[in-house]
C-alpha cells in the first residue's frame, strides 16, 4: 500500500516528535506520527522522578552545548519557557518550581504526556505505533518509507528519534543512520548527564562515604570547554553522582580530572585558622561542624592522629593543607556509567547543515531534525526538554507554511 495523503511524517513520539505533530497539524499541516515503540513518550513518563522537570526558567543559549553554540539562539527566543508552562497551563496540570528554575508536574508526568495527546488531536495528527521505519529513500520531490504500516510519501519528512540513552526504553541510532544516509556530518556522541566512575583502587578510600550528599562547587575542562557548577554530589560505592557529576559530565573528556570544592560557601583554612585561637577542641570536631561527619573523619584518617589532636596544636601550615585538600580536590574518573544510566546524549547532527530557523537540512530540502538527535545539549534541570520543544515548535511552523504554500499552489492549479 502507497499512500501519500500527508505534508509531513514525523518518526519519533517523543518529547519532540509530539509536539511538533501537534503545533503542525493546528497550523493546518497534515501529519502521520510514527514511533517503533508501543508507548509514546517514555522519556517524558521515567523523567524528574515522574514528576517531569518540562522546563527551565533560566533557560538561556549558554545552558546548552554544541560545536556550533549560537544555532540554538533562533528557536529558544521564538519559543520560551513561559511559551510552554503557558501551554501547561491552559491544560490545567498543576506545577510547582523547584531551585534553579527547574518546573515539574506536582502529580505525574503522565499530565505532560496527555496534554501533547490532546494537541496532537487538536491537530488531526495520525498516529502508528508500533511502527518501524525499514527504509527512507528520495522519490523525486518526496520522502518514500518502507514501514511496517506499507510505503509511505510525503514532502516533508522529520527526524524526532532521540539520541542513545536509556536504551531499554528503545533509544537507537536510527536518526543518525538516517542523517549520514542522507549526507549529513553527525558529531561523535557520547553519553551525557551521566554519572562518572572510578577504577576500583583508586575509590576503595571512599567507598564508605556511599550515601553521603553535600552542596559542592565543581568543574572540569579548561578554557571554552570549561564546566562550572555549583550543585549536590553524591557519593556512590563505585564513584560520583548526583546533579553536580551529572552536569560537569558534560564537559568531561577521558583523563581529565575533576575538581571539587567540598567546603563550598567557606574559606575553610580561615575559619580554621581563626577558630585555633585559644581552642581547647580537637581538629575533628571543628572540622565537622563544616562538613557531614563522615566525610571529616574519612579525610583526617588519611591523616594519623590528626583527628584528636586539639586545634590549638595544629600548625598553621598544617591546617592550610588540610583546607586545600577539601577545597581543590582533583580526581581523575576512569569512565563513566555509559548510555545505560546518561540522561541525554552529546553529539548529534552538525547544526551547521541545518537552518536555524527551520531545523530543515541544508542538503536535503524537506528533510527536518529536531531534539535530542540534533547536536544540541542541554544542562540538567529542564533545559534539554526546552530544547525539545523549542526546535520542534521551529520545525512546525516551517511545516504549517509549507502546507499552506501547497494548498495555495493546488488552489491555483484548479
Amino acid at each position: 500500500m502507497t499512500t501519500h495523503d500527508f505534508d509531513a511524517v514525523i518518526v519519533g513520539a517523543g518529547a519532540a516528535g509530539l509536539h511538533c505533530a501537534a503545533m503542525a497539524g493546528q497550523l493546518g499541516a497534515r501529519v502521520l506520527l510514527l514511533d517503533h515503540a508501543a508507548k509514546v513518550a517514555e522519556k517524558i513518563r521515567i523523567s524528574g522522578g515522574g514528576r517531569c522537570n518540562f522546563t527551565n526558567r533560566d533557560a538561556t543559549p549558554a545552558s546548552f552545548l554544541s560545536e556550533n553554540p549560537h544555532f540554538c539562539r533562533s528557536a529558544l527566543a521564538r519559543y520560551t519557557p513561559a511559551d510552554f508552562l503557558a501551554l501547561v497551563e491552559r491544560h490545567g496540570i498543576a506545577w510547582h518550581e523547584k531551585h534553579k528554575g527547574q518546573l515539574f508536574c506536582d502529580r505525574s508526568a503522565e499530565d505532560i504526556i496527555e496534554m501533547l495527546l490532546a494537541e496532537c488531536a487538536a491537530g488531526g495528527v495520525q498516529r502508528r505505533q508500533p511502527c518501524a521505519v525499514r527504509a527512507v529513500r528520495r522519490a523525486g520531490d518526496d520522502f518514500e518509507l518502507d514501514t511496517d504500516a506499507g510505503t509511505l510519501r510525503a514532502p516533508r519528512l522529520v527526524v524526532a528519534t532521540g539520541g542513545l540513552s536509556i536504551p531499554k526504553i528503545g533509544a537507537s541510532d536510527f536518526g543518525f543512520r538516517l542523517a549520514a544516509q542522507f549526507g549529513h556530518r553527525v558529531v561523535a556522541t557520547r553519553p551525557g548527564l551521566v554519572p562518572l566512575t572510578f577504577a576500583a583502587a583508586d575509590w576503595a578510600p571512599f567507598v564508605p562515604l556511599a550515601g553521603i550528599s553535600l552542596e559542592v562547587g565543581i568543574e572540569t575542562g579548561a578554557a571554552k570547554a570549561r564546566g562550572r557548577f555549583v550543585e549536590d554530589l553524591l557519593f556512590t560505592h563505585r564513584g560520583l553522582s548526583g546533579p553536580a557529576v551529572l552536569q560537569a559530565s558534560n564537559y568531561w573528556r577521558e583523563g581529565e580530572p575533576l575538581r571539587l570544592d567540598l567546603a563550598h560557601g567557606h574559606d575553610l583554612a580561615a575559619e580554621l585558622l581563626a577558630a585555633k585561637q585559644g581552642a581547647r577542641r580537637q581538629l575533628g570536631t571543628e572540622l565537622a561542624e563544616r562538613l557531614p561527619r563522615r566525610l571529616a573523619e574519612a579525610w583526617l584518617a588519611a591523616r594519623p592522629g590528626w583527628a584528636t589532636r586539639p586545634l590549638a596544636e595544629m600548625r598553621d601550615a598544617e591546617l592550610r593543607e588540610l583546607a586545600a585538600s577539601l577545597q581543590a580536590w582533583q580526581i581523575t574518573p576512569d569512565g563513566s556509567e555509559g548510555y545505560r544510566k546518561a540522561e541525554v546524549t552529546l553529539g548529534g547532527v552538525d547544526t551547521r547543515e541545518l537552518n536555524q530557523q527551520t531545523l530543515e537540512s541544508r542538503l536535503q530540502p524537506g528533510l527536518h531534525f529536531i531534539g535530542e538527535v540534533v547536536d544540541v545539549t542541554g544542562w540538567l534541570g529542564g533545559y534539554n526538554f526546552q530544547w525539545a520543544w523549542a526546535s520542534a515548535a521551529a520545525c512546525a511552523r516551517a511545516l504549517g507554511a509549507a502546507a499552506g504554500a501547497g494548498l495555495q499552489r493546488s488552489g491555483s492549479d484548479i
